[in-house]
């Protein structure tokens, strides 16, 4: 089986870099990706794939987006949005785009709007997650503690195995993280 060539981004990383530090954002490291914040509130982060680089804003889903620019990042995403780009010229043809979404984005962190989000109500609970917290020890109540998004993104994990045996697979694999209080990517 061939490999698949990474290519790296970086002239248009720090295109988009370049970028994000004309407003007042403060650059830090989230998740080994530069992410740029307002008044401590995530707003924006480059991230880059195989073939594609990407602006992701934290709560796109809020950003008028009247060119239709931006992609959902996954089809269960609720609140982030995503501007793709395959090479520096595509960045440089879009600069006054992308400067107008950031300027959005800060408005809308300025504005304290928040992106209504499903409850985890809505999300149905596979069988076996059900089952599993009855077999093993305080899993339930370390479940319910997780914030609402990591609830979700176990249960979507979990769900989206179609044999009962690999969803079970998946919570045994996954019972550990969450009775330490860790989300499905968060380092533990």
């Amino acid at each position: 089986m061939a490999m698949l060539s990474r290519r790296r981004w970086p002239e248009e990383r720090e295109q988009l870099r370049g970028m994000l530090r004309e407003f007042p954002l403060t650059e830090e490291r989230k998740w080994g990706k530069p992410c740029f914040l307002f008044e401590g509130k995530n707003v924006a982060l480059i991230q880059e794939f195989n073939e594609s680089i990407a602006l992701m804003f934290f709560k796109g889903a809020l950003l008028k987006d009247a060119r239709k620019l931006l992609e959902k990042p996954g089809e269960n995403t609720q609140a982030a949005r995503v501007l793709r780009f395959t090479d520096i010229g595509e960045i440089d043809s879009k600069k006054a785009v992308v400067k107008a979404y950031v300027a959005e984005a800060i408005e809308v962190e300025k504005a304290g709007l928040k992106v209504k989000l499903k409850e985890s109500s809505q999300v149905t609970l596979p069988e076996e997650l059900e089952r599993k917290f009855v077999e093993i020890k305080g899993l339930k109540e370390a479940f319910y503690a997780l914030t609402p998004g990591r609830r979700r993104a176990y249960v979507l994990q979990i769900s989206a195995a179609k044999q009962p045996k690999t969803r079970e697979a998946r919570i045994e694999k996954y019972a550990p993280r969450i009775l330490q209080g860790l989300g499905l990517i968060d380092r533990g």
